[in-house]
């Protein structure tokens, strides 16, 4: 059963100034797009063969139905949080390769789409570029389709990464030959120690997510806006 999705945001997200209006404009975006991405991973899934997203009722784009309140009230503390679930299987799947691979790969996807659509915006001149300042305490349009538009490109990129229990790991498990899959299960725990040992890093100032990060944002921000 595929589990949680984890939303890392903070001081990873591009280092932009915290502000009240920011912070409100994030958590909104966020539930937008957990909504999205959790919706994705369970209507492919369904798609493919498993009913559980249909029997517990997650084939819905109610935010309540995904949302995890504990992971969000630590992701408005610390920038850090598992927001949603989406309990897909692959083993009541028809194909349980590609069928969960696609299922998985869904969901990321989502969060690429909801960019690619505000980046439409973008070229429409329905919104322009503008970051907030230190004393914003509410946003406006603009301000928020910025947010919009880079935290729903980072959530597509920030959930390829090959840990667990990223969607990228489960991705990666289904390409690989089935011998290379189970090595890469058997080190499961290990991926999952090495994420937050970076994620810390990321946190006391070493921030290795943004190195690895930056290259492929900046090309699809450039693709996708025009630039």
């Amino acid at each position: 059963m595929f589990g949680t999705d984890f939303f890392v945001i903070g001081q990873i997200s591009a280092g932009l100034s915290v502000t009240i209006g920011r912070l409100l404009a994030a958590a909104l975006v966020l539930l937008i797009a957990m909504t999205v991405h959790e919706f994705a991973h369970n209507y492919v899934g369904y798609r493919m063969g498993d009913p559980t997203p249909r029997d517990l009722g997650r084939l819905t784009l109610n935010p309540l139905v995904h949302i995890n309140w504990l992971g969000w009230a630590m992701w408005v503390v610390i920038g850090f949080g598992i927001l949603g679930s989406a309990p897909i299987s692959e083993w009541r799947m028809r194909d349980r390769r590609w069928g969960y691979f696609w299922a998985v790969a869904a969901g990321p996807l989502s969060n690429l789409a909801l960019a690619a659509f505000a980046a439409l915006l973008f070229r429409l001149g329905i919104w322009r570029f503008e970051f907030f300042r230190p004393t914003d305490f509410i946003f406006n349009l603009n301000q928020f389709m910025t947010l919009f538009f880079n935290l729903n490109l980072l959530l597509f990129l920030f959930n390829l990464l090959p840990f667990f229990p990223f969607d990228g790991w489960h991705m990666l498990r289904k390409l690989l030959p089935p011998r290379e899959a189970s090595v890469l299960e058997s080190y499961q725990q290990q991926s999952m120690f090495i994420f937050f040992g970076l994620l810390i890093l990321s946190f006391i100032g070493f921030n290795i997510f943004g190195l690895v990060l930056n290259p492929p944002y900046t090309f699809f921000a450039r693709l996708l806006l025009g630039f």
